[in-house]
Parts: structure tokens; sequence; C-alpha cells
């Protein structure tokens, strides 16, 4: 699992099409139809912190983790600048750790596809249930095959900034159900020294070449669920990220609710002995 290096710097200019808004609005009315209202939520993979800020203007006490230092360091400038009181994890979500447990967990733009290995991946939602509150709500998003396979397939995405460009190509291998990204950014660096005269570029002319490659695997809704299951988390439901409707076979990326089992069980339990 690769944590954003170069392109963290960039990552907000190019992710400027995703309607965080209209997501955070979702997330904070699935939250509260689920009973989280308020308290303490945390945002797994959180990135550069945009969903996480949007929550926490919801009046939630969020804890961001991410292991990207790049990212987060970008993350807590908006910290700076919002006045949030939010608390900021470099961790791996394969092996989070938190000091007491949380009412809900959220991850979002599809982080958990970057965790390649099913046995992975159901030991983070077995963390996730671990850290939850007796009934607390995970939600989080994930790419389907289809948008791998039908929607980005093999082919190369370009864009220019002005201040960045990248050039991206997209690969997926079918049988491995693995989603190779190769990504080479171009970076404006005001103030470098010209190579050939030696002198600051004021004008901005100077680029900074960075290169990275990042894997996500596709998942079925059945396999998301099972692992679930198999965690300890109990499934409750799945939305198209798009329509807010049930899935079908050309949803690109769906939203799925879990709740927490077993420590009411349990607390019952030792309160009866």
């Amino acid at each position: 699992m690769e944590a954003y290096t170069g392109f963290a710097a960039v990552y907000d200019t190019f992710m400027d099409n995703v309607p965080y808004r209209e997501w955070g609005e979702y997330i904070h009315s699935m939250l509260c139809e689920k009973g989280v209202k308020d308290g303490l939520v945390l945002d797994l993979g959180c990135g550069t912190g945009t969903m996480t800020e949007i929550l926490a203007g919801y009046g939630y006490d969020m804890i961001g983790a991410d292991n990207s230092e790049d990212m987060l360091e970008l993350a807590m400038e908006k910290r700076i600048q919002s006045g949030h009181d939010i608390l900021y994890l470099l961790q791996d979500m394969r092996e989070f750790e938190l000091y007491g447990t949380v009412r809900a967990v959220v991850s979002v733009c599809d982080s958990l596809n970057y965790i390649t290995d099913p046995e992975d991946l159901e030991n983070v939602f077995r963390l996730v249930n671990n850290y939850l509150d007796p009934g607390g709500i995970f939600l989080f998003d994930f790419n389907t095959e289809y948008k791998y396979r039908e929607v980005m397939g093999d082919c190369t995405i370009a864009e220019d900034r002005g201040v960045c460009s990248f050039i991206w190509d997209n690969y997926y291998y079918e049988e491995e159900r693995i989603n190779e990204y190769d990504l080479t950014l171009f970076v404006r660096e005001t103030g470098q020294p010209d190579p050939d005269t030696d002198e600051p570029d004021k004008e901005g002319q100077l680029y900074r070449r960075y290169t990275e490659t990042h894997y996500q695997r596709a998942y079925t809704l059945e396999e998301m669920q099972r692992l679930l299951e198999k965690a300890g988390l109990v499934f409750e439901a799945a939305y198209d990220m798009d329509t807010k409707e049930v899935p079908g076979d050309t949803s690109e990326r769906i939203c799925v609710i879990a709740r927490e089992h077993g420590k009411r069980q349990k607390d019952l339990a030792e309160t009866e002995e």
C-alpha cells in the first residue's frame, strides 16, 4: 500500500472535480439517520483532510488517519486555516490504533481499494469493529470492478493546470483484479536556479518531474459484505453513490453502511456473570 509522495502537493488541484461537499452532506445525512449526530468520528485514509474538515464543520469531533506524511502536512495546514480541533495520526489503516472507541468510522474516495489483499482488508474491518462504540457505524465507499474494467480500462489521461500537469496511464489486470496507476507529474517550481543561467527562475518556467505507481483492487459488493461479516461487523445497507439507489451492474462507486457488533453482547454477558 503505497503512500502519496510527490502527488500530495498537487492532489487537491487535480481533485477539484470531486463533489466533496455533496458527499459530505450525504455522509452526514446517513450518519444522522443511523443516530450519529455528534461525537468522535474517525476519517480512515483521510488524505489531505478535505472530508475531515467538512465533517468537522457539521460538529463532529474528528480524527484523521493516513499513511502519507506529505498528505497529512497539507491536512494540518487546512486545520490551521479552519481552526477545527482535529487530531491527525500518521498510521497505516491495516494496523491503526486509537486511544479509545469512536461513534463512527468513515472512509471515502476509494481508500479501501488500496488494500489489495483481502485478508488485510478483513483485518482493517476487524480493527474498525474493535474501535467502534457499541452499535457504532462504519461508512465507506469503494470503486467497482465495472468502473475499473469498463470506465477506466487501459487508458491514458493527461491534464495541464498551468502550475502542474500530469500523465496518468491506467491498466486493469482482469485476472488479478488489480488496477495499476502510473502517474507522471510535472510541478512548477518558482525561485529555483535555472540550469542554463544559474539565476533564480522568477517566471516559473522550471518544472520538477515526479513519478509514482499505485495499485488498487476491485472488490464486489458480495465480497465486501462477506469480509465485513467475517470481521464481526453487521452489514446494513449499500447505495450507488451517484444515484443513491440500490447498486446495479453499472454502478461505479458504492457506499456501504455497517454496524459494530459484539461489544454490547459482551458487556451484557459480563454483567450477568
